[in-house]
């Protein structure tokens, strides 16, 4: 079942193949940032670290690109609540 995640970039999402079903991390890109807007995992397969894989990847995106994240998804800023090592490339909603 080990699979990787693929970056769609003409759909602009982040996709994860597994068995018949397509998990994902939708985006919308500007010059300067990188908002992750909508993660989609079915509910049999959440807690799995599906999502997190997902919002890995887009960080590492962003990260290598020098974008700033804007986390419009609540999944998103859930799993960035618990890594403050994203801080830095993190847009704060006051910014």
């Amino acid at each position: 079942m080990a699979s990787s995640v693929t970056h769609n970039e003409p759909q602009h999402r982040f996709e994860l193949q597994l068995d018949e079903r397509l998990d994902l991390l939708e985006y919308e890109l500007s010059s300067k940032d990188l908002a992750l807007v909508h993660t989609e995992v079915p509910a049999a397969r959440q807690g799995q670290g599906i999502g997190a894989q997902l919002v890995e990847a887009a960080l590492l995106y962003a990260e290598k690109r020098r974008l700033k994240v804007v986390p419009d998804c609540p999944f998103v800023r859930s799993c960035l609540a618990e890594h403050p090592e994203y801080d830095e490339i993190t847009k704060s909603e006051s910014a």
